[in-house]
């Protein structure tokens, strides 16, 4: 096998094997905790800018299922494990990782600890880093990791979102859907493009009873009116809230006209566009086990989640806002809605995709705003 490297902008050196495509990538280092989903992770909009280490040791073994994609194609990229399975167990798999990941030119490292890499994450916070099997000049690639551009001020979304309007009708055609309740009628939902998740379309279609019409990143309110929705979606995706200014720009637009439910970005991007603020976090959230209480009931609830920055609670007193979730590691704000307008909003991912479906009830939440305009939305199920 071919020797890879990934070298991080602290001079730290990991020398193993290269899988996938040979080449050479630089991005942000973050670590996903979860156990299964590497499919959905490696298809995931919102990782675009970014090197991904699987903390699983084991990455492969259930191959390739198009079913699970979360778009097209690999999204990250590198992809960082500590073993590539070559031998697949999975009747629903249809290739495997590694001439799939080569094929869209997308390389990986296998054969580091990661362990350790993702000890030095959580105490250092995210590094810029390079993965290469070209130049193994450990001088030369600290500091290409060094040049490689933050994640701080960047704006990555014009690089997943779609390029023209199109309309999503494909709901849950497999067994491993979950169901929700039809809508009392069929309603117009209307989701901006920041990356979207293909899962959230599916669920958006199931729980609206309808398709849903997809717009670009830089649609304006009034093309987002246009389009007469009962509710706007604003979606999860990558970079830094702060910088996606037009999308910021539209939700102001749009608030006190429609109904309004963000995830991840789409939360971000409703907080800066009623006054609040972001800030980077240390290493980010990236996996499927996090714990967030839901402030008016107690209820805690086992989330999927994929973020690096998170929405200063400080910064919202003024802004009408109220947080109705919380974090319980580290207490960050993962859920708020406004006190007067049909707006609601959370940092984790409702549809999960893989990993746990505790917070589905949250896309029935929508409807009800959708179908009684007249109140703040009740997220307690």
């Amino acid at each position: 096998m071919a020797v890879a490297k990934l070298v991080l902008e602290d001079g730290t050196v990991f020398t193993g094997q290269a899988f996938g495509a040979r080449v050479e990538r630089a991005g942000e280092v973050v670590f996903n905790t979860s156990m299964t989903g590497y499919v959905e992770v490696l298809t995931d909009p919102s990782y675009r800018g970014q090197l991904v280490a699987m903390t699983y040791p084991l990455i492969g073994n259930t191959g390739v299922t198009p079913e699970d994609f979360e778009s097209p194609r690999p999204q990250v990229e590198g992809f960082i494990v500590r073993e590539c399975s070559r031998r697949v167990s999975n009747f629903r798999s249809t290739r495997d990782l590694a001439p799939w990941l080569e094929e869209a030119g997308v390389p990986g490292i296998e054969g580091i600890d990661t362990r350790a890499l993702t000890r030095r994450l959580r105490e250092t916070g995210s590094l810029m880093g390079v993965l290469s099997s070209n130049d193994l000049d450990d001088r030369s690639l600290v500091a290409k990791a060094r040049r490689a551009p933050k994640m701080a001020g960047r704006d990555l979304v014009p690089e997943v979102t779609v390029p023209r309007p199109m309309q999503w009708t494909e709901g849950w055609t497999t067994a491993f859907r979950v169901d929700l309740p039809p809508p009392p009628r069929p309603l117009r939902v209307t989701a901006l493009d920041y990356g979207a998740k293909q899962s959230i379309l599916r669920y958006l279609v199931a729980s609206s009873g309808s398709s849903v019409t997809v717009l670009p990143a830089t649609s304006t309110a009034e093309e987002v009116l246009a389009t007469r929705p009962d509710g706007v979606f604003l979606s999860n995706g990558p970079g830094d809230p702060a910088a996606v200014t037009y999308a910021i720009r539209c939700a102001k637009g749009l608030l006190g006209k429609v109904p309004i439910f963000g995830i991840c970005l789409g939360h971000q991007i409703l907080a800066h566009a009623l006054g609040g603020k972001t800030y980077k976090l240390k290493f980010g959230h990236h996996g499927a086990n996090h714990p967030v209480r839901e402030e008016t009931t107690g209820r805690v609830a086992i989330t999927v989640q994929n973020h690096g920055f998170a929405v200063d609670a400080d910064s919202l007193a003024s802004t009408g806002l109220e947080v109705t979730h919380l974090n319980l590691n580290d207490g960050t704000v993962e859920g708020m809605r406004h006190r007067s307008l049909p707006v609601f909003s959370v940092q984790y991912h409702p549809e999960a995709s893989a990993g746990p479906h505790d917070s589905l009830p949250l896309f029935q939440a929508f409807v009800d705003l959708m179908t009684d305009r007249s109140s703040a939305p009740a997220l307690a199920r």
